[in-house]
């Protein structure tokens, strides 16, 4: 990665974005997500594609997942903009470059990353670096979740509006954090003004993957503990949904991998699809 590495996403963000823009280099038309402004960021080594978490073959399934949970997030802002909500918030934003691919969209949504204080200024960055820039519909709100900052207030603080609805997406953040913490967070997001939306993605326990798909998923545990950053949380698709509920969503649904494959991967010649593992919780207030 070139450049100062002080505030860098951690390896996580960086491997999502490369298997975001690996699917635009070796995975069959129609692309699920066009996206390779996260590999412009991250400006890996040459020889990136040649790591053993980027092997084309023996990583599509994750791959796949990654570009369908950002293509159903993606779908369902458009949704809701149509809808006439004007605020999409992205919390634990890493490499998320909704805000660049979307200029279209900058005279109706203002977008709020939530994230780390270093990251973002590491972001912020490189988006001038490379010449992309930071769009003007786009809201930074750097807090330090380890200092016990609040994302509520920072968020205001960015311009969020408490009084009109919201989309709030949530993507590979609960299996990092105690279910205690993930509670909290659904409570203060049940706060949002009526009409607004969450999306969530979490990982289901191993018994509940099909079973090709369990030594992804205990690979990939090794590899988060290994980082320092392990996974500590596994929900059933029942259980978030209850959570959601006990928060004070109205209505809460879960949205099953099988069901993004089916919409987003259906006869396609390449055969491409994402590995069961991770659903989404989308919920209502």
């Amino acid at each position: 990665m070139t450049g100062d590495l002080a505030g860098a996403p951690d390896n996580t963000a960086v491997r999502v974005a490369l298997w975001r823009a690996l699917h635009v280099e070796v995975d069959a038309v129609p692309h699920v997500l066009e996206d390779v402004i996260g590999l412009q960021l991250a400006a890996p080594d040459d020889d990136w594609r040649d790591r053993p978490d980027m092997h084309p073959s023996g990583t599509s399934g994750f791959r796949a997942s990654i570009v369908a949970r950002a293509r159903f997030i993606e779908d369902l802002v458009l949704e809701q903009v149509d809808a006439g909500v004007t605020q999409f918030v992205v919390l634990g934003a890493g490499l998320d470059t909704f805000a660049q691919r979307r200029n279209d969209l900058g005279d109706r949504l203002t977008v709020f990353e939530i994230d780390q204080p270093g990251t973002q200024a590491w972001k912020r960055r490189r988006l001038t670096e490379t010449g992309i820039g930071v769009p003007d519909h786009l809201r930074f709100v750097p807090v330090d979740f380890e200092s016990g900052d609040s994302w509520w207030d920072g968020l205001v603080a960015a311009g969020f509006v408490a009084s009109r609805p919201a989309l709030v997406a949530s993507t590979g953040v609960t299996m990092y954090l105690s279910k205690a913490a993930t509670s909290a967070t659904l409570e203060q997001l049940a706060a949002l003004a009526p009409g607004s939306t969450v999306a969530m993605t979490f990982l289901l326990p191993m018994e509940l993957l099909d079973e090709e798909d369990r030594p992804g998923l205990e690979l990939s545990s090794r590899g988060a503990r290994a980082a320092g950053t392990p996974f500590i949380s596994f929900y059933s698709p029942e259980e978030m949904v209850a959570l959601a509920h006990a928060a004070g969503f109205d209505e809460a649904r879960h949205v099953s991998s099988k069901l993004l494959a089916d919409r987003y991967f259906a006869g396609r010649p390449d055969g491409l699809r994402p590995s069961t593992g991770e659903d989404l919780l989308v919920a209502t207030t």
